[in-house]
C-alpha cells in the first residue's frame, strides 16, 4: 500500500509541487491583505479621529469669536457715539435757539450717521474678528498636534496679543468711516418732507451703492498697513515682529479673497434689513391714518439705534449677524486654510 502511495506521489510530483506553491502564495497574499487592510483602517480611524479633534476644536473657536464681538460691542459704540455726538445738539433744542433749524438739520445727519456707521461697523468688526480669530485658531490647533514641536509655537501669546491689537484700527481710528459717510448723507431727504419706510429703504440703498462702490474698498477701513510700519524698522525687527508681520499679511489676503467679500455682503445685506424690521413699527401709522411720518418724529428713533445695534447682550440684530451662514462658512475656509499643515497644501 505504502509502495503504491509513494509511486502516485512520483508520478504526480510536479502537480504536488505546484499546488503547495499556488497554495503558499495565497496563504502570504492573504497575510499580506489582512495587513495592509488593517494599516488602511488604522489610518481612516486616525483620519477620522483627527477630523472630529478639528472639528469641535473650531466649534469651540467659534463660540469663543461670538463672546469677542459681543465684548467689543461697547467700545465700538463708544467710539461712534464719541466721534458723532448728538447729545450736545438735542441739549441746544431744548434752550429753544434762534438756528432751530440749522441744529434740525446736523441732528439729522449725525442721527442717520451714527446708525449706518454702527451698522457698517458692527458687520465689518464681526467679519474682521471671524478672520483673526480663525487664523490664530488654525495655528493653535497646529501647534496642539501630534508631532508638533510645542516649543515653537507658530503664534506666541506675545505675538496673539501684538497682532489682535490691529483692531483698534477699526474701534477708534477708524474715524474716515465716518468722514467718508457723512459726505454721502448731505443730500439726505429734507427736513420739510415726510418719510416712509419705503422712502427709508430707498435712501439706505441709495448710500449703501455709493459707499461700496467706492474705490476705496471696506476692508481698507478695518486693518491700517501696520505691517508695512513694522517692516520699516528693518534690521531693528524682534522675531515677534517677523511672526506679527506674517499675521497681517496673511489677513489682508484673506481680506481681499473675493469669499470675504461675499460673507461681508451677506453681513451687511442682513444688517440693514433686520435695522428696517427694527423701524418698522415705528412706521405703522395708527389706524385710519395713512399719512407718512414727519421727519422730525422719525430723526429720534433713527439716532437711539445704536444702542440696539452695538448692543452687548445678544439682540436680534447681534444675533442674525452671528448667525449668518455665510458669514460661517468663510469662517470655516479661514480655520481650514490654516488648520491645515503646509504639507498638505502643496
Amino acid at each position: 500500500m505504502f509502495s503504491s502511495a509513494w509511486n502516485f506521489i512520483k508520478r504526480h510530483k510536479r502537480k504536488f509541487i505546484f499546488t503547495g506553491a499556488v497554495l503558499g502564495g495565497v496563504y502570504f497574499l492573504g497575510k499580506y491583505a489582512q495587513k495592509k487592510i488593517s494599516e488602511l483602517q488604522e489610518k481612516e480611524a486616525s483620519e477620522y479621529i483627527s477630523q472630529a479633534r478639528r472639528q469641535l476644536h473650531f466649534e469651540s473657536n467659534q463660540r469663543t469669536c461670538n463672546l469677542t464681538v459681543l465684548s467689543m460691542l461697547p467700545a465700538l459704540k463708544e467710539a461712534i457715539v464719541a466721534q458723532l455726538n448728538s447729545e450736545g445738539l438735542t441739549a441746544l433744542l431744548k434752550t429753544k435757539p434762534a438756528n432751530k433749524v440749522e441744529i434740525w438739520e446736523d441732528l439729522k445727519i449725525i442721527s442717520f450717521s451714527r446708525t449706518i456707521v454702527a451698522v457698517y461697523s458692527t458687520c465689518l468688526l464681526l467679519v474682521l474678528l471671524r478672520v483673526q480669530l480663525n487664523i490664530i485658531g488654525g495655528y493653535l490647533y497646529l501647534d496642539n498636534s501630534v508631532g508638533k514641536n510645542a516649543a515653537t509655537p507658530l503664534t506666541p501669546p506675545d505675538v496673539q496679543q501684538q497682532y489682535l491689537s490691529s483692531i483698534q484700527h477699526l474701534l477708534g481710528d477708524g474715524e474716515l468711516l465716518t468722514t467718508d459717510l457723512m459726505t454721502q448723507l448731505i443730500p439726505l431727504v429734507s427736513l420739510k418732507q415726510s418719510l416712509s419706510l419705503l422712502e427709508l429703504e430707498q435712501q439706505l440703498s441709495w448710500i449703501r451703492a455709493e459707499v461700496e462702490s467706492s474705490e476705496r474698498p471696506l476692508s481698507w477701513y478695518m486693518l491700517a498697513d501696520d505691517q508695512d510700519a513694522l517692516s520699516d524698522q528693518a534690521c531693528g525687527l524682534t522675531e515677534d515682529d517677523v511672526m506679527t508681520i506674517r499675521l497681517l499679511k496673511e489677513t489682508r489676503d484673506m481680506l481681499d479673497s473675493p469669499d470675504f467679500s461675499s460673507a461681508l455682503t451677506a453681513c451687511l445685506n442682513r444688517g440693514f434689513s433686520r435695522l428696517l424690521d427694527n423701524l418698522a413699527e415705528f412706521f405703522r401709522p395708527p389706524p385710519g391714518d395713512s399719512a407718512p411720518n414727519p421727519l422730525g418724529q422719525v430723526i429720534p428713533i433713527i439716532n437711539g439705534q445704536v444702542n440696539i445695534i452695538c448692543s452687548d447682550t445678544p439682540s436680534h440684530f447681534v444675533q442674525d449677524l452671528l448667525l449668518n451662514d455665510q458669514v460661517k462658512d468663510f469662517s470655516a475656509i479661514v480655520y481650514e486654510t490654516f488648520s491645515t499643515p503646509q504639507e498638505l497644501q502643496k
